[in-house]
């Protein structure tokens, strides 16, 4: 019996229909800050509290993304979409002077306006085809700071496209 594969785009197809929420990882292994945006972003355990990413073997930054003993995740909310596009647009400078960023006091480079931040310890790196995914053990947290969850807005990729989540797009039960 022969396997079927499928093919590239019948897979890019597949997932264009499938919303993600968007973040950004920093990271600093010493040769200078880098950032980096990815969809594909999950928590995977509350203990240890843990996450993954992926990282494009394409990317500029995933050689020091990879090197680094920690990271920051940062969480975005729509009103950040120029930063999510900055992590993602490539041969720009993620961190020049007109770039609100800074280092944590632990020396990692972050983005304070970010909606959430985590900070956390690479546990593990993982080669998956074009990518590496890479586990994560939070170890800090900067939370969202609202006082109504209504006025959190999430930001997601869909279909090639930036979009809000809110309380427009609440289906009723």
């Amino acid at each position: 019996m022969t396997e079927e594969k499928l093919s590239k785009d019948d897979f890019k197809f597949a997932f264009r229909g499938h919303p993600a929420g968007v973040g950004i990882v920093t990271a600093d292994n010493g040769d200078g800050p880098v950032a980096l945006t990815v969809s594909s972003l999950f928590s995977v355990s509350l203990e240890p509290p843990t996450l993954v990413f992926s990282a494009s073997t394409l990317s500029s930054a995933t050689p020091t993304i990879l090197k680094a003993d920690t990271v920051v995740v940062h969480m975005v909310d729509a009103d950040q979409v120029d930063l999510a596009k900055l992590g993602a647009t490539s041969g720009v400078n993620r961190f020049s002077d007109d770039v609100e960023w800074g280092r944590l006091p632990t020396g990692e480079p972050y983005y304070p306006a970010a909606a959430v931040w985590l900070r956390g310890r690479v546990k593990q790196i993982v080669p998956a085809g074009g990518s590496n995914l890479v586990v994560v053990e939070a170890l800090e947290a900067k939370p969202r700071a609202v006082e109504d969850p209504a006025d959190i807005s999430p930001l997601v990729y869909h279909n090639r496209a930036w979009h809000v989540i809110g309380d427009h797009s609440k289906i009723p039960d």
